[in-house]
């Protein structure tokens, strides 16, 4: 069945050849996930980091299934009751208080960058940054810095007017410099790149770099930006995508630092993923501009009632989970642990994370932090990464991989002992790169 699947559909970010018999899953429970055999996989990243509650949440599903008898569908220009409840719950929890719906991250982006240079005309640059993935449309793959930019430039689909900016990412330095002493260069730049530039108007951010490697910058840098940006006119964009919904810890991970943006974007975790939902929120000042001036965006599926049923149900779950401590406590369990791993693994170069968002990025040289793999390699050469991830899939952990680290981002629900059954197997995996390095 997967081989006749795979036969008449195509596999995402990959050469076809490689989309042969893909793993079949027939049902999900807790933190784990089964095949057609009855194997049991350890979910150690919640899919594409969005399963965060976890599989077999009656109360989303019953949510769904009760909205789908009642009113499964209706235009976008009308009101429901999903659609009020869902602006409610999410009133109780979000930094700003205006939203656009939509069914997808990607889409979020895709309509933040569409109000935002309505907005901010004649400003239209966007500064993004290299170490960042905000989707796969044109704007949205624009703002990306991975190699998945890549590809839409040979296809000539992005959208002009996108710049890529430094990271603070401390472990690879881009300024070759050190915190605290770097006096945070990193923020400090992008001051440089609005006034060289002109016409910017607004910042991409990912306030934890998800995908492209957990990166959790110091406690300043937010702080600093939200200054430069209100200095130089320029709107401050969140995506929350991934660092959203307690994933860090807190409802948004910008929370951890109070800095409230301009802009939100978040998807994945707003349903736990029952259902697919982006929601693209701004401020009651850039909503207040399109009272005279026409809003030129829509989707057919926007504001999908059985999308937005599952929203309040969601946030309910996330309150009664967190008021429970789980998550708090397992979530510096697992930092523990992965810190440990470091000490017994010589391929790991640095461990980095917060709440139930980490980062394992391996090196083939501890000393000189030279890497298995570089951004150039992800779609040419065989990973490192991708052969740890593939038999650890193999012992039944699924755990997802990029060109140099791991991502270990597990539901909130897990315990302490499904998170020592997951570290328990990548540290068994992690030999195989230990045996190739160097020094």
């Amino acid at each position: 069945m997967a081989d006749e699947f795979a036969e008449h559909t195509y596999g995402a970010w990959r050469a076809q050849k490689s989309w042969k018999s893909p793993l079949f899953i027939t049902r999900a429970e807790g933190v784990n996930f089964y095949d057609y055999s009855g194997k049991r996989y350890l979910d150690f990243s919640s899919q594409l980091m969005c399963t965060n509650l976890g599989y077999g949440n009656k109360a989303i599903a019953d949510a769904i299934s009760k909205q789908s008898k009642i009113l499964p569908y209706v235009h976008p220009g009308f009101s429901c009751d999903a659609r009020i409840k869902a602006v409610r719950a999410l009133l109780e929890i979000m930094p700003l208080d205006r939203f656009f719906f939509s069914t997808s991250g990607t889409e979020a982006n895709e309509a933040a960058v569409r109000i935002l240079r309505q907005y901010k005309s004649p400003a239209y640059k966007i500064i993004s940054r290299y170490r960042s993935y905000h989707g796969a449309t044109s704007a949205s793959i624009s703002l990306t810095g991975d190699p998945r930019r890549w590809c839409a430039e040979l296809a000539r689909t992005t959208i002009p007017g996108v710049i890529f900016s430094p990271d603070p990412y401390c472990y690879r330095c881009p300024f070759g410099m050190e915190y605290p002493s770097c006096g945070l260069e990193c923020a400090r730049y992008l001051d440089y790149m609005m006034k060289e530039e002109g016409n910017v108007a607004a910042i991409f951010v990912e306030p934890v770099v998800g995908t492209n490697g957990i990166i959790t910058p110091p406690k300043e840098y937010y702080p600093m930006l939200r200054e430069i940006c209100d200095e130089n006119g320029v709107l401050l964009v969140a995506d929350e995508v991934m660092s959203g919904w307690h994933r860090t810890g807190k409802w948004f991970a910008m929370d951890n630092w109070r800095v409230k943006p301009d802009m939100l974007t978040t998807a994945k975790g707003c349903t736990g993923a029952y259902a697919p939902a982006g929601i693209t929120a701004t401020s009651k000042e850039i909503k207040d501009h399109f009272e005279d001036s026409f809003f030129c965006h829509g989707h057919t599926f926007a504001m999908h009632p059985l999308v937005l049923a599952a929203i309040p149900p969601a946030i309910e779950e996330y309150k009664k989970l967190i008021a429970g401590g789980l998550p708090g406590r397992v979530s510096k369990y697992i930092g523990k642990r992965l810190h440990e791993l470091y000490d017994e693994h010589p391929s790991i170069g640095e461990v980095r994370g917060l709440g139930h968002f980490w980062a394992v990025e391996i090196v083939k040289n501890r000393k000189t932090k030279k890497p298995f793999n570089v951004k150039a390699d992800e779609y040419t050469k065989p990973l490192m990464t991708g052969k740890i991830a593939k038999e650890a899939l193999k012992r039944g952990l699924y755990i997802h991989a990029w060109y140099d680290h791991f991502t270990v981002a597990p539901p909130l629900i897990i315990t302490e002992k499904e998170a020592d059954e997951g570290i328990n197997t990548f540290s068994d995996v992690l030999k195989i790169a230990d045996q190739e390095v160097e020094g």
